[in-house]
């Protein structure tokens, strides 16, 4: 009987429905930051996260109290629009080492990718900083030609490696192609290893097995992983030591008709998501006549895509491997939109191709709180795969949970 049942869970899963009798909640987990753009988990510490704000200042929160900072760059940053400080992500050997990765805007309003060490203190040493140096030409920066479309996340995979997401320059419609072009980083997706000694001069260098290593792409990038981004706000990886299977999901922000959400199966690099050329999975509407053609074929659809009556600004978040929400839960995608507030979650079929389809899509954002959530920067995730919302309006960050588990102390968003 208990086969049975699974099977028929199963086969309303993949049809698109999907049912629960348990509703998820909101709880308010922290408070009182400025323009929250991330929110990570200290793997030494459960009871400590690092607020991201985008003004310049990452925040100790501790117990659930906003504490001292743990770096502030407001004196180098650019903030505001598109621009400011926009990712953080802590090395794979963060216990040990101390080391982590920050992505912002500086002054100038190019994008600068530092590291720096935490000192025994816990908090981290501005002594330490070192801008990554990027090619031959050892370039502290990567230029940005416009205002907006920064990306801006950065996660290290499964695979140890730093990825970083870039948007495409800014402006409207992709006026450089930079997306299709491969001799520029922008419009990327970049995977480099940082796992050098402290004197290299770059700060990284290129994994033998990125994807155009050895390609026949005049002038490209080793340092490219994908094409063809517009601005990849929020990526995450399927959390393997969760039970995960390691794969990419992207939530690439859309222009004028269409978000989407890329599913990438994991180590399968070299793919084109086709911005300009497409905005979601249709011709991009308002695309120049002049158009070159696709730096490469084919051009991917993404696993997921939605129109403005739902929404103007993805924010990806991720596969939920946790155990509050409920087993229901575990391997849906998490997503929300910044601009309408709303939160939802998609299944994930895999096909025997390793490709995903987004099933049984549901939305949330009404038993989260609705208006409450305000605008949604990105989520979160602790050493147990539970899901945290940055409320970039609100400055608040929210804990999300099953019904009858609700932790102590939680105030409950209704």
């Amino acid at each position: 009987m208990k086969l049975v049942a699974v099977l028929v869970a199963f086969a309303a899963l993949v049809s698109g429905g999907f049912q629960t009798s348990a509703p998820i909640r909101a709880g308010e987990f922290t408070s009182g930051l400025q323009s929250p753009v991330a929110f990570v988990a200290d793997p030494t510490n459960p009871a400590v996260f690092y607020a991201v704000e985008q003004g310049g200042r990452i925040r100790i929160v501790r117990n659930r109290v906003v504490a001292e900072d743990f770096l502030d760059l407001r004196g180098v940053t650019a903030g505001g629009g598109e621009r400011g400080l926009l990712g953080m992500a802590l090395a794979p050997d963060f216990p040990t080492s101390g080391r982590f990765f920050v992505n912002f805007t500086n002054t100038n309003g190019d994008t600068v990718v530092a590291r720096f060490r935490r000192m025994s203190a816990g908090s981290a040493d501005p002594g330490t900083r070192f801008d990554l140096k990027w090619g031959s030409e050892r370039s502290p920066v990567i230029v940005q030609p416009f205002v907006n479309h920064n990306g801006g996340n950065l996660a290290f995979g499964p695979d140890g490696y730093l990825y970083i997401g870039m948007g495409d320059g800014g402006s409207g419609d992709d006026p450089q192609n930079n997306a299709q072009t491969p001799s520029t980083l922008l419009g990327k997706m970049l995977r480099i290893d940082v796992a050098v000694a402290e004197g290299h001069p770059n700060g990284y260098v290129v994994p033998a097995d990125n994807p155009f290593v050895s390609s026949a792409l005049p002038g490209v990038r080793p340092e490219i992983w994908s094409f063809g981004l517009r601005n990849p706000w929020r990526f995450s990886f399927d959390p393997v030591s969760l039970g995960g299977s390691g794969a990419l999901l992207i939530g690439d922000v859309g222009q004028g008709s269409r978000e989407e959400i890329d599913y990438e199966p994991p180590s399968r690099g070299g793919r084109n998501y086709g911005w300009r050329l497409r905005e979601g999975a249709q011709p991009n509407p308002n695309q120049l006549t002049h158009t070159p053609p696709a730096a490469f074929q084919p051009l991917i659809d993404p696993v997921h895509d939605y129109g403005r009556s739902q929404g103007a600004s993805v924010t990806g978040g991720f596969v939920y491997r946790g155990r509050a929400l409920g087993e229901a839960f575990r391997g849906r995608y998490f997503f929300a939109d910044y601009v309408s507030g709303r939160v939802w979650s998609a299944g994930l079929a895999i096909g025997s191709n390793g490709e995903a389809t987004a099933v049984g899509l549901t939305e949330h954002t009404t038993e989260l709180g609705g208006a409450q959530l305000g605008n949604i920067s990105a989520f979160g995730i602790d050493q147990s795969g539970e899901l945290y919302i940055v409320s970039h309006s609100r400055g608040v960050v929210l804990r999300l949970f099953g019904e009858l588990t609700a932790p102590s102390g939680l105030r409950i968003v209704r």
